[in-house]
């Protein structure tokens, strides 16, 4: 017994050829429904009649289509791609075969051909867990993702470093992207404040769990529980919202896969190797990127606010800590002690709390009611590790030699004996 298989408009053609057979329908009429001539369908019926359903099986079944894309140019063009796109993916490596080797080749064929050659994984071998997804919101600026991905971003040309991303909820649109050393309060503040310049204010930042964002240890939050980043976005009147898993904030994560993925390799098409290279890219990076991906949001009306008169950014993006003004007038901050200048204002403050403002370009502020006082810092004598005895009249002596001793190894400057925290200048502080 030989089993026959037909598609779904084979069949439909059985049928009807065989109501002609059989002249339950005249061949005129079989030809307007199959949309074809009438001679066609005498045909197809002496086909029928002698060898059965089997006569109305397409012959091209199994041949190769005229139009297979010569096996000379599959050569060629995987050629190419394993010498310098293996890692690409086949939408990605067919634009760049087509812009830099004028080769001009279906991103679908290039994918097929990447199965074959191993190259490439089908989706449902790449299927992992499944995630319900989420509703993008209906207007630009309503809620902006952000996060740091931690990559080789230079591959072996440059050091490892972080990209912070923001990404527009509503479209999928890169809003701003920057290199920076490190995941930190002040890497943050710089980005931020370079957005919110660019763009104005969001309604809602979208962020994980970061000790930047949020106080993951309740002992080590300030009096209103907020992180320097979350006081800072509070003063500028911007919500902060923590993702409670990674898959929460998908779309800032799928764009970091992408991101790893054509950032790395454009990078290296260009042979960038340093952090200011790479900021320098990534404008037009972000121009071409968004012209690609981003989607129309589902309400044209944009949501960011304007910067007002009110929004001191100097102020707002400092890192603001509070101290008790003790009798002397004195205060501790970062392993220094800091010494006011007797002012009425100093005075009236003491017993108080008082605020220090340290900016992220190394500048340090005391202020109480809205008024800088001044200050000098004051480093405490190095003491002696073994107390000498001697007699009075060798006590000259010893002290030029402890004198000679502090001269040829001076007291650490404050960027040695306490280091800034990260993204932010080193420096003596200065006197307000």
């Amino acid at each position: 017994m030989r089993v026959l298989t037909m598609s779904d408009a084979e069949l439909d053609k059985l049928e009807i050829i065989r109501d002609v057979d059989l002249e339950r329908m005249p061949a005129r009429a079989a030809a307007v429904v199959l949309g074809i001539s009438e001679r066609q369908v005498w045909r197809l019926l002496k086909r029928y009649r002698l060898q059965g359903a089997g006569g109305l099986i397409s012959l091209k079944r199994g041949q190769p289509s005229n139009r297979k894309t010569p096996y000379n140019v599959r050569v060629a063009v995987m050629a190419v791609v394993r010498s310098n796109y293996a890692d690409f993916g086949p939408t990605f490596a067919a634009e760049k075969l087509h812009e830099l080797h004028d080769l001009s080749v279906s991103r679908e064929t290039l994918r097929a051909w990447m199965i074959e050659d191993g190259l490439w994984q089908t989706r449902k071998k790449r299927r992992g867990r499944v995630h319900q997804p989420r509703y993008r919101r209906d207007c630009v600026g309503e809620l902006i993702q952000i996060d740091g991905s931690d990559h080789r971003w230079f591959e072996a040309r440059g050091p490892k470093c972080t990209l912070l991303v923001f990404i527009d909820d509503a479209t999928s649109r890169l809003m701003h992207l920057q290199f920076v050393q490190t995941e930190s309060t002040f890497a943050y503040y710089k980005a931020t404040r370079t957005y919110l310049e660019t763009f104005g204010k969001p309604i809602a930042f979208y962020s994980d769990k970061h000790a930047v964002f949020r106080v993951n240890k309740p002992g080590g939050a300030n009096t209103d529980g907020l992180t320097q980043f979350g006081r800072a976005l509070s003063d500028l009147n911007i919500e902060i919202i923590c993702a409670n898993s990674s898959q929460a904030k998908g779309r800032v994560e799928r764009a970091n896969r992408s991101l790893q993925d054509r950032l790395v390799k454009e990078l290296r098409l260009a042979g960038i190797c340093t952090m200011a290279d790479g900021n320098a890219f990534l404008p037009g990076f972000m121009a071409d990127y968004n012209a690609r991906f981003a989607k129309l949001p589902a309400n044209p009306k944009d949501l960011h606010r304007a910067m007002t008169d009110r929004d001191n950014l100097d102020d707002t993006f400092t890192w603001r800590v509070e101290r008790t003004l003790s009798q002397a007038l004195t205060l501790q901050y970062d392993k220094v002690l800091f010494i006011l200048e007797p002012t009425e204002a100093a005075q009236s403050a003491i017993g108080k709390r008082v605020t220090v403002y340290d900016y992220p370009d190394g500048r340090l502020l005391i202020r109480y009611a809205e008024k800088n006082l001044p200050y000098r810092t004051f480093d405490k004598i190095r003491q002696v590790k073994e107390t000498n005895v001697v007699e009075n009249k060798r006590l000259g002596s010893l002290l030029d030699l402890i004198k000679q001793s502090q001269e040829a190894n001076p007291l650490p400057t404050r960027t040695d004996k306490a280091p800034r925290r990260k993204d932010q200048s080193g420096h003596m502080f200065n006197v307000g």
